[in-house]
């Protein structure tokens, strides 16, 4: 552990450079540049409130807000986890050229993939205003279930990097069981009607957990409950393990396969 905290202090702006390299790539050639984080958002809130709310009229209220606060969290998630596990084969060139610590790459992916859900915060402060929704102070504990899904998508992250340098197959597959669970998460529905019979999706679903703290914090406007965090906090740890010995173990065979 110390090993690795003296190369992440050693590697800082090297971090920072990949950091910045990913966000400007995300929005080179474009006109609105960062303002696509907070239009985006706010844009797909729009349509799929004006669908669902029309179509199937959930006993939601405020559900724009309730929707824009699963929808900016999958978005992290997807994107993160997504970016990450492309960051090794991306940067094969650089790896076959000069020591760098590889876990680097997926870390740098998701460290910009949490700026830009950062840079969506104006969007959800435009939606509780705009809808009237009582304002909290309790809505600044959405910072610990963000840390926990930060150490959750980077320990992700890193299995998926592993598993995309010997199974590039895992692109296709990834795409896949991302839409699944873009559905099986209470995103843009509420968890109450679900039947009894398929209430197993959401117990066995990590995402199902970050959502609910996250709309603990600003849709409720109270402290996410202490099993909730509990159960998030859990969920990073195992997902940090997992995905730290996976890549460790492998690491030294990526240069064979990149």
């Amino acid at each position: 552990m110390n090993h690795f905290f003296s190369e992440f202090i050693k590697y800082r702006f090297l971090i920072h450079e990949l950091v910045v390299r990913d966000i400007k790539k995300k929005y080179r050639r474009s006109f609105l540049g960062i303002l696509w984080s907070i239009l985006n958002p706010l844009l797909m809130m729009c349509v799929t409130a004006m669908v669902f709310s029309t179509l199937f009229r959930f006993s939601v209220g405020n559900y724009p807000l309730y929707l824009l606060i699963g929808q900016v969290m999958f978005t992290f998630f997807s994107e993160s986890t997504s970016f990450a596990m492309s960051s090794i084969i991306e940067n094969s060139s650089l790896i076959k050229k000069v020591y760098i610590p590889k876990y680097l790459f997926p870390l740098s992916r998701v460290t910009s993939s949490l700026v830009n859900f950062l840079f969506t915060i104006p969007a959800l402060a435009v939606i509780i205003l705009a809808t009237g929704q009582p304002v909290h102070w309790q809505m600044i504990s959405l910072v610990i279930p963000l840390i926990f899904l930060f150490f959750f998508c980077l320990g992700v992250g890193l299995l998926l990097a592993t598993m995309a340098v010997y199974f590039r197959d895992m692109f296709h597959l990834y795409g896949v069981l991302i839409t699944l669970l873009n559905y099986a998460t209470p995103i843009f529905y509420p968890a109450d009607i679900v039947p009894e019979e398929y209430s197993w999706l959401m117990v066995y679903n990590p995402l199902f957990y970050f959502v609910k703290a996250f709309r603990n914090s600003l849709y409720d406007g109270v402290f996410p409950d202490a099993l909730t965090l509990l159960q998030c906090g859990g969920l990073a740890v195992a997902a940090m393990i997992i995905g730290i010995i996976v890549f460790k173990r492998k690491e030294n065979h990526f240069i064979l396969y990149v």
